[in-house]
């Protein structure tokens, strides 16, 4: 039997266990990234393990997030990311050079590699046939460390793609089709493997815009094939001698096939406040639009922009409407204006940014109350954009400018036959990526050998070994859907002081109920109860590390999101799943207690726990764990059991996990 892509790049770099479904596997990682909000707890992680240099392939440090730089405790962040990059050999990305993902692709990403990300949206240049794949910090500190980073084997489905895209519609309606099917969860424990002969119809940046968003459908990672479109994009990159075939065997097996014709989509919107929320664009045509972004990682490239530059040529930006340009690296914004785009759209009204993640999380360009903002952004989660009642829409960039234009959303191919003259802008590369690198330092260019630390930069939290008993109140229950948003705000006000646990802290889950850090606090330990895909979203670990900080000691969810749930071992809360039944019997404030001896029951490998509520009425929990998750668990975190292991071994180093 052939194997899938997938497999092959899994199978050059496995180092441990069976490319079986559902087994647990430990890969090679080639290149490692992280940014700025995340960062500074894995260069924390990095110097409490002892390590003295990174030794994946590349290991780059982008600051993408915070660029506004609001307040000290932002520019501290970098200045120490700046010193932990040259003491330890990454490359920095310096404030308003970009957002990882497109910088990354620009001068990193490579077919038949891996990637290892401390956010959600690192598989990313999937669309360059690299192997990329978000995960929690630590993480990402140990694989940088040279250890091998462990994941259950997902499902390969194999998305099968025919047909053209016609006039108007984009890569963002693929992905948006697949949300409109699968839904945020469809993609959970899978990899989606684009296949077809669609997909020679792609060109890599729009092969990216699939990938990048395969992440709200809670997949693992997404993937295509490379073949000349591949190799056409690393050549105007001058990055051609990057380039390697991979191609799945004619035989290959997969889990499951999806279809999707690319000549039957039309353009589709997403909207409030779901990714998954799609409909055709002219089901919702004729809501005014106070607001439009073009940009992000998803849709925030070279070309991207450029279609919505040419769709306002000669054109304003209707007075009702703001229109703002965020891209997503600088050298988008510098190609763009050496060709005269950014004076063209400035002159039709229209704001540039910083490159930046910035209204993406809802810091700046944050909605006017009862406003329609329309985004080409990935994410329209409540509130994400920096005001509880937002009414954010998720849309392609053509659609994007044509409410600009119009001032309502309109579908485009309705707005170019009422304006005649409106022509589809289409897709185009330029000739050469020809962008300054001025912004990305080397290893070899770094200015810094040592660390620098702010006042606000604060130490890594630890857990002790895992109790034998756990017991306490259900301190919150929520409902489906937790996003990691609801758990860890990304505002402005609030992100400053991700280096700062026990500040940050205070905000935990007070999106749901603003009570709670302080409850939490005075109970000294206690559960969370959670419907179906709990921890959605980014890949922060600090959705883990501060209720663990607060005292949680265990999650009782229907079902946890992939990234969340490894974070959760990762800081020694024991994630349990429960059945639909238990999850509406549990009421917040009841008391809780784990029957069984937890930790020998963890170690152990049992697999069924007893939960009793109110001291009554029992309970089943699961705890869904390989071998090497339970001793992560017992030992408190990963960051004390790495410790444990480099001490057993001698090595001083992150080990190879046994």
């Amino acid at each position: 039997m052939g194997q899938t892509l997938t497999e092959k790049v899994l199978d050059d770099h496995l180092v441990d266990g069976e490319l079986e479904t559902g087994e647990e596997i430990g890969i090679e990682i080639d290149q490692v990234l992280t940014q700025d909000t995340t960062g500074t707890m894995v260069w924390l992680q990095f110097e409490a393990m002892g390590l003295d240099e990174v030794q994946t392939e590349i290991a780059a440090q982008y600051c993408d997030h915070q660029t506004y730089q609001f307040d000290f405790k932002n520019t501290d962040d970098h200045r120490f990311l700046r010193s932990a990059a040259g003491k330890y050999g990454a490359y920095f990305s310096r404030p308003g050079n970009g957002i990882c993902h497109n910088v990354h692709r620009e001068n990193f990403a490579a077919p038949g590699k891996t990637l290892l990300g401390s956010d959600s949206h690192t598989p990313t240049p999937g669309g360059l046939g690299q192997l990329a794949i978000g995960a929690g910090g630590i993480d990402v500190t140990v694989a940088m460390g040279g250890a091998p980073y462990y994941i259950e084997m997902p499902e390969i489905v194999n998305v099968r793609l025919e047909g053209e895209l016609p006039e108007w519609a984009t890569a963002k309606d693929v992905i948006l089709e697949l949300l409109r099917r699968l839904s945020v969860k469809g993609g959970v424990g899978k990899i989606l493997e684009y296949t077809g002969p669609g997909v020679e119809s792609l060109t890599a940046p729009e092969r990216m815009t699939i990938t990048n968003m395969g992440t709200e459908l809670g997949a693992t990672s997404s993937i295509f094939p490379t073949d000349e479109q591949t190799k056409d994009y690393l050549e105007r990159l001058d990055r051609g001698d990057e380039y390697t075939e991979l191609q799945p065997d004619e035989d290959a097996e997969y889990d499951d096939e999806i279809v999707v014709d690319l000549s039957d989509l039309e353009p589709l919107i997403a909207q409030p406040s779901m990714p998954d929320n799609v409909v055709p664009v002219s089901e919702v045509a004729g809501q005014d639009v106070d607001q439009v972004i073009v940009g992000s990682c998803t849709n925030g490239g070279y070309e991207d922009i450029l279609p919505a530059a040419k769709m306002l040529e000669g054109r304003e930006v209707n007075p009702t409407t703001e229109m703002i340009v965020a891209p997503g690296s600088k050298q988008a914004s510098e190609m763009l204006a050496r060709e005269g785009w950014v004076a063209e759209m400035m002159a039709a009204g229209v704001n540039f940014s910083e490159a930046t993640c910035g209204a993406c999380i809802g810091i700046g360009h944050v909605p006017a109350s009862d406003s329609v903002s329309l985004r080409t952004f990935n994410r329209n989660f409540e509130g994400r954009s920096g005001i509880e009642d937002d009414n954010v829409f998720l849309c392609s960039p053509e659609v994007a400018a044509a409410a600009a234009i119009k001032g309502e959303i309109v579908d485009p191919r309705d707005l170019a036959d009422e304006l005649g003259d409106l022509e589809a802008p289409g897709i185009e590369l330029p000739d050469e990526y020809d962008g300054s690198k001025t912004d990305l330092i080397t290893p070899d260019e770094a200015p810094d050998d040592e660390l620098v630390k702010g006042p606000n930069i604060g130490d890594v939290p630890l857990r002790d070994e895992l109790d034998s008993d756990i017991e306490g109140e259900a301190l919150l229950k929520m409902e489906d859907n937790i996003t990691t948003d609801h758990i860890i705000p990304a505002t402005q006000d609030i992100l400053m002081y991700r280096s700062n646990i026990e500040k940050l802290s205070e905000f935990t889950l007070s999106r749901v109920d603003d009570t709670f850090a302080e409850r939490a606090q005075e109970a000294d330990g206690g559960f969370l109860v959670a419907g179906e895909n709990y921890g959605q979203g980014s890949s922060r670990e600090h959705a883990a590390m501060c209720p663990m900080y607060l005292g949680i000691e265990s999650v009782l969810a229907q079902s946890f999101a992939r990234i969340h749930r490894a974070n959760l071992f990762n800081f020694g809360i024991v994630p349990l799943t429960i059945d639909e039944e238990t999850y509406e019997e549990i009421d917040q404030g009841d008391e809780i207690e784990i029957v069984d001896d937890v930790y020998d029951a963890v170690t152990s490998g049992q697999e069924e726990f007893t939960v009793r509520v109110n001291g009554e009425d029992e309970y089943t929990a699961t705890l869904d764990a390989s071998e090497r998750e339970r001793d992560i668990l017992a030992a408190g975190g990963k960051l004390a059991w790495t410790k444990e292991q480099a001490e057993e071994s001698g090595s001083g180093a992150a080990p190879a996990d046994d």
